[in-house]
């Protein structure tokens, strides 16, 4: 009999179909099955067994589910700290692109289509040509400053560092003075003891006689006592072969430091700016603003005047500006650029375009006369045959005298 009743037990479909539902799942299934197995001879027990695998099955799909998204997001383990990382990142990268933004906008320069402004070197108009019509202007060489300039002061004889400071000493009295002037001082000099011992023991008195009359003198022997009392002690007697060297010296400046660098250590350091030079590269329109003084100028000519050319064209310029381009009254009618410049016959009077026909080039270029003081002054083309202005200046005497009287 218990046979007959197992047997039909294990041929039940009700039992059958339970045992199906419990064997369908994984090990955890066959264990919760082994812990209920003393009760399936009740009907509750089969109950009991199908809600316990139910729920083992939602719980496996639920941590089916939680792998799955944690694999999407590159394998991490807590979903929650990403989650809270997230938006942190994304603050971060905001803040570092906006950051790039203003960082770019400070060091770039854009046009309105986002692109690079790219900076072109700037240089003025048929200066070229301009160039060459100077060259041509002073192919014979006979302004003052080719025969009396400072290259030409010194003592070819002489030691190279007594040479040296003789370029610095004709230099330093070369400021508002004429080159003739400044070429009979040197003479002079040069005849009492041009070095830096022999002018550091000479008194001042005897100095200012030697120097005289150059402009500024009284200061300029106060300089020269004092640069030759450094240039003994720091340097033998020799001068710097610094720009920095040279402007630290009593009396000296940038021009003169550029100039005695090119010639005395024959190294192109810069260009000579004067007044000559600084008055025609307004004039000619040669500098990208107008500049207020000689060493603006300098700085705006070597932003775009080509190296080689720093050294060839003070003395160009010198020359020029005093033969034809002037301070006052510049002859325009005779230079071979009034049709290029920009200046041309606005501070010339327009009867200068009259004299080209009556003077030829060569009497017209530079005229001197000497003063009863010894020392030579230009006498223009534009100062002959002016009976108007001598009247006036006459005029000018007489009336000067009512006013004493």
């Amino acid at each position: 009999m218990f046979s007959a009743v197992l047997c039909f037990r294990m041929t039940s479909p009700y039992f059958s179909q339970n045992m199906t539902v419990v064997t369908r799942r994984a090990e955890k299934v066959a264990r919760c099955t082994a812990a209920v197995a003393p009760l399936r001879s009740r009907r509750g027990d089969a109950d009991a067994i199908s809600s316990v695998a139910v729920k083992v099955e939602e719980e496996e799909a639920r941590i089916s589910q939680k792998t799955a998204s944690l694999t999407t997001l590159d394998g991490s383990q807590d979903l929650l700290q990403l989650a809270t990382a997230q938006p942190k990142l994304e603050s971060d990268a905001l803040s570092l692109s906006s950051l790039g933004r203003r960082r770019r906008q400070i060091k770039v320069e854009y046009d309105e289509g986002g692109s690079p402004v790219k900076t072109e070197h700037w240089e003025p108009p048929d200066w070229k040509k301009q160039l060459a019509h100077i060259r041509e202007m002073r192919s014979s060489r006979d302004a003052p400053v080719d025969s009396m300039g400072a290259e030409k002061c010194y003592d070819a004889e002489a030691p190279a560092n007594v040479r040296r400071f003789q370029v610095l000493v004709s230099l330093m009295l070369s400021s508002q003075t004429k080159d003739q002037v400044t070429a009979a001082a040197m003479q002079r000099l040069r005849e009492h003891g041009c070095t830096a011992e022999k002018l550091l023991s000479t008194d001042e008195e005897t100095l200012g006689k030697l120097i005289y009359p150059v402009g500024f003198w009284r200061n300029k022997v106060k300089f020269l006592k004092m640069t030759s009392a450094m240039l003994v002690k720091d340097y033998g007697g020799d001068i710097p072969d610094t720009v920095e060297g040279l402007v630290r010296l009593p009396g000296v400046g940038p021009k003169m430091a550029h100039l005695a660098m090119d010639i005395a250590w024959d190294q192109v350091s810069g260009i000579g700016v004067d007044t000559h030079v600084h008055r025609i590269s307004n004039r000619l329109g040669w500098l990208m603003k107008p500049t207020k003084n000689p060493e603006a100028t300098r700085k705006a000519l070597q932003e775009w005047l080509p190296r080689d050319l720093w050294s060839e064209i003070n003395w160009l310029l010198v020359g020029f500006g005093q033969q034809v381009c002037l301070p006052t009254n510049p002859l325009c009618s005779l230079c071979l650029n009034q049709h290029s410049c920009p200046s041309a016959h606005q501070s010339s009077p327009a009867k200068l375009l009259k004299v080209q026909s009556a003077l030829s080039p060569s009497s017209t270029s530079s005229l001197q006369a000497k003063t009863e003081s010894g020392q030579e002054t230009d006498v223009n083309a534009d100062t002959i045959n002016e009976p108007q202005s001598v009247n006036l200046a006459t005029q000018r005497r007489k009336l000067n005298r009512k006013v004493k009287h």
